[in-house]
């Protein structure tokens, strides 16, 4: 048996329509829901690409390992620890990865015999250039069994999908002078960091909504492109011997909760990710799951259906026999999901069914409240923090929140509290490289946070 993991970045869940999307992006991911398992409440822990990669090869949570962070941090990762694709190299499986991660931390290349560094050339990577690799590599390079890791990243900014997508969702004009909706964008503090890196290179546009809608335009894109991946899996006969694993490494904010077209804040909009697997004779057609899950769960999944055995102790548990449906509902499915992020703002998060507290330990440029707290069931958008008309609820799961930071770091000190004392918030030197180009100091912009000081 094959194995091929896919990671579309920034990819959230609702904007899918195997998630109830009303919008026809995902025609094909659709179609492979439906051969497979769906997971429909998949959530990311720690945020955002490093911390859930890391996660997701070691089955650990980032508490455990350190890795809290995206960028500048004064953690590493062991070389001993236990990582998928080496387990799987070790079990005999020929692994292989197109990928651009090990620019930014060198144990994403660890276990894989063939890494093809898909950044090499330009810094905005398209689905057609992994195809391209990865394709050439199954018919070139495959012998079985065989572990492929490809990682898309169409959905992450900046959107700029080829031209022929660019208005399948929208309609309208993006620079209309009467539209007011890229105000707030641009009041923001952190503007040009995001200008230098994605709006500058959209033109002149006013409307926000067109962004959004290139967001989905880019889910198409890469939509089509799996589904070209996936036709090759059936020429070459791969497909009926394949577990095909298809995820979101995070999310992406559209616009909600001050955070534009981005992946900070731990509301469900990033944390709430795709996660669907379809292996032919083993998973039946047409499965559909509501059990909390994360990426560390896939950890055991993969080496269980590979026969490997599993390191322990991890963090993350086997989705087969929620797939298998054998074994006691209780013990399977978790009460609640945990999360962090220590990149753009620094904050703790515990969510169950029903509720979700956030904990802001460093909101940096954002205004955020010490706690939030929504009910879910009746506020699945985030819109209404009600810590104050909860105040047992609130007090309760930040208990819950406190004893699961403990438990997980096992008299090791808080890799986020070390992080900032370390390296400060970690995004802040994208924000000095950005500034810097227009001939000003991080200390200087925010005395005086004016557009007309950089031409814009």
């Amino acid at each position: 048996m094959n194995i091929i993991l896919i990671s579309c970045d920034s990819l959230r869940a609702d904007h899918l329509g195997c998630y109830g999307y009303k919008h026809p992006t995902s025609p094909h991911i659709d179609r492979i829901a439906a051969e497979g398992i769906l997971f429909t409440q998949a959530f990311g822990g720690e945020i955002p690409t490093e911390p859930v990669h890391t996660s997701l090869f070691t089955g650990l949570t980032g508490h455990r390992t350190g890795i809290v962070a995206h960028g500048v941090q004064p953690y590493y990762l062991p070389k001993n620890t236990p990582w998928l694709p080496t387990l799987l190299w070790q079990a005999g499986y020929q692994t292989a990865a197109c990928d651009n991660l090990y620019q930014l931390k060198e144990w994403f290349a660890r276990g894989f015999v063939y890494y093809i560094n898909t950044v090499s050339r330009q810094r905005n990577l398209t689905g057609a250039e992994v195809n391209a690799q990865a394709i050439s590599w199954l018919r070139t390079q495959a012998t079985s069994p065989f572990f492929l890791f490809l990682h898309y990243w169409d959905t992450h900014t900046p959107y700029l999908p080829p031209e022929r997508y660019r208005n399948l969702f929208y309609e309208g004009d993006p620079a209309a002078p009467d539209n007011r909706s890229m105000e707030p964008v641009r009041a923001q503090t952190l503007y040009p960091f995001f200008h230098q890196f994605h709006y500058r290179h959209l033109g002149p546009v006013t409307d926000a909504q067109y962004i959004s809608a290139l967001y989905d335009a880019e889910i198409r894109y890469l939509d089509d492109c799996l589904a070209e991946l996936d036709a090759e899996l059936s020429a070459l006969g791969l497909r009926e011997d394949t577990l095909l694993i298809i995820m979101g490494d995070h999310g992406e904010s559209l616009y909600e909760h001050d955070i534009y077209w981005d992946h900070a804040g731990l509301y469900d909009a990033t944390i709430h990710v795709p996660l669907i697997l379809r292996l032919p004779g083993r998973i039946r057609p047409g499965m559909r799951s509501d059990a909390m899950v994360q990426h560390m769960d896939l950890f055991p999944t993969i080496l269980e259906a590979a026969g490997v055995a599993v390191p322990g102790p991890i963090s993350g548990q086997s989705l087969w026999p929620l797939i298998d449906q054998t074994g006691s509902r209780d013990k399977l499915i978790r009460e609640r999901t945990y999360h962090a992020e220590c990149n753009w703002q620094a904050a703790r998060a515990v969510r169950t069914g029903e509720w979700k507290l956030i904990q802001n330990i460093d909101p940096w440029e954002y205004q955020r409240p010490p706690y939030e707290l929504y009910h879910l069931s009746t506020d699945p958008l985030e819109t209404r923090n009600v810590v104050d008309d909860y105040p047992h609820i609130a007090a309760a799961l930040q208990a819950d929140l406190q004893k699961w930071v403990e438990g997980e770091l096992a008299g090791r000190r808080d890799p986020i509290e070390v992080t900032l004392a370390t390296d400060g918030m970690p995004a802040q030197p994208r924000m000095e490289r950005a500034l810097a180009s227009f001939g000003l100091t991080w200390e200087e912009w925010r005395r005086r946070p004016d557009l007309k000081r950089l031409g814009l």
